[in-house]
């Protein structure tokens, strides 16, 4: 199945980038927040690589947005290879873990799957990655003679930090509507599409059981008695 058009909204909204992987497996750098929709194959499995630092939080949600069934089995795994969160045949998810120094892997298995493939969109929500106390020491670098403004320089940062975290949530928020209509819709398509199938095998059935019935009353009625000579 090639892209859909309406696949287009979904593009990553994140400044995240694709690593050199292993085999079989992509890597994501550690932006803060990001969001990714691919395809997969039937019979195959997809896994993502993650770089956490410690006491982190890392933030996973994912919806099967088509495919039959609209199911995948979905695994989350730590760097020691322990396996945090399994989800079988689950159309979405949403999972938080606290994590620790390492790469966290995440897969998406459809082989239980032999010929339907599945659309998949997922996002990543990284929180206390340590980028925003460098923000801050960046900031005081460049900010002299606070004591003469009324509003002290950490008043300022939380202000610009509330600002910056509710715009990260109006982004997220808006992302996952995209998902919800996105899915919606293809609901909406497959049910036009076979409406109007059993429709057209409805009005057939229709045709010939008219057919027949003209037929048979119409043989009621013939004279099938022969004249003698």
């Amino acid at each position: 199945m090639g892209p859909l058009p309406w696949l287009r909204l979904l593009v990553p909204l994140g400044c995240f980038a694709l690593l050199p992987p292993p085999p079989g497996a992509a890597e994501f750098s550690p932006s803060l927040d990001s969001d990714f929709t691919f395809t997969l194959p039937a019979g195959r499995k997809e896994c993502f690589y993650q770089p956490m630092r410690k006491e982190a939080s890392l933030e996973l949600e994912y919806q099967v947005l088509d495919g039959a069934g609209l199911d995948v089995d979905f695994h989350l795994l730590s760097p020691k290879g322990e396996t945090l969160v399994f989800d079988e045949r689950k159309s979405d998810g949403v999972h938080t873990v606290e994590t620790e120094d390492g790469d966290y892997m995440f897969c998406f298995d459809n082989t239980f799957s032999t010929i339907s493939e599945k659309v998949i969109f997922f996002e990543l929500i990284l929180d206390n990655m340590g980028e925003d106390g460098q923000d801050q020491e960046d900031w005081k670098k460049y900010v002299t003679g606070t004591d003469l403004l009324d509003m002290k320089l950490e008043d300022i940062l939380e202000s610009i930090n509330s600002v910056k975290t509710r715009l990260s949530k109006s982004v997220q928020i808006q992302t996952l509507l995209r998902a919800f209509e996105a899915r919606d819709r293809n609901i909406q398509e497959s049910n036009f599409d076979r409406v109007n199938f059993w429709s057209m095998v409805n009005l057939g059935v229709m045709v010939v059981v008219s057919a027949v019935q003209v037929y048979m009353l119409k043989s009621l009625f013939e004279d099938k008695r022969k004249n003698r000579t």
